[in-house]
């Protein structure tokens, strides 16, 4: 008679794995405006959504943390593993607007090649968050935090050449700082991925 009384169990796990599908998504997204033809406004206003649609469950999840007594991992890992994941997504809708504000038509190499890595960095992500509901075999998610450490330092080598090659290559100003701009957006977007697989990798040596 008291179970109605108990709190229903919350699948913080759920929540994980919903959000880095729609981050997946909207990377995906943000790597095909690179291609030729596309409709580049339906695409910016997909990213919109799936940004939207990202915070929903990060605003679900905290509220389910509020109200939940009994979670499967600490309350501050979870906070911080969810909001630490929306900002990638936050990112990416930033560089989205931006091609779509500054009327880019044409994606440099170095701009497809962070775009790509992104796109890399959010499938470990979405691996290493379904790996999370079976602490007994950490293994598969810290190989996925170590790829994404090194992903992230692939996109901060690209992000170094690319900026050398604008600064030394481009004569409008204006063109600087709009390409400078871009590649901020895209760097900072695989930098939180890092930032993500750091938390999960917290939270696997917690329960080791």
């Amino acid at each position: 008679m008291f179970g109605r009384f108990l709190p229903k169990e919350t699948s913080f796990f759920e929540f994980f794995e919903r959000h880095a599908a729609v981050t997946g998504e909207g990377a995906r997204e943000f790597l095909s405006l690179s291609e030729p033809l596309v409709n580049v406004h339906a695409k910016v206003r997909r990213i919109k959504e799936l940004e939207h649609e990202a915070d929903v469950i990060t605003h679900d999840c905290v509220e389910a943390l509020h109200k939940t007594f009994i979670t499967p991992i600490e309350r501050d890992d979870i906070h911080r593993l969810i909001t630490r994941m929306d900002d990638i997504m936050d990112y990416v809708d930033e560089a989205s607007e931006r091609i779509s504000l500054y009327e880019i038509h044409e994606f440099t190499p170095e701009l497809r090649s962070m775009a790509e890595i992104l796109v890399r960095a959010t499938e470990q992500i979405l691996g290493a968050v379904k790996g999370l509901r079976n602490m007994k075999n950490a293994a598969p998610v810290r190989r996925a935090c170590v790829d994404i450490n090194h992903l992230e330092n692939q996109g901060d080598g690209i992000y170094q050449r690319a900026v050398a090659r604008l600064f030394k290559e481009e004569r409008d100003p204006i063109a600087v700082i709009k390409w400078k701009e871009m590649y901020e957006s895209l760097e900072n977007a695989v930098d939180r991925c890092e930032d993500v697989a750091n938390t999960l990798d917290g939270i696997v040596l917690e329960h080791a």
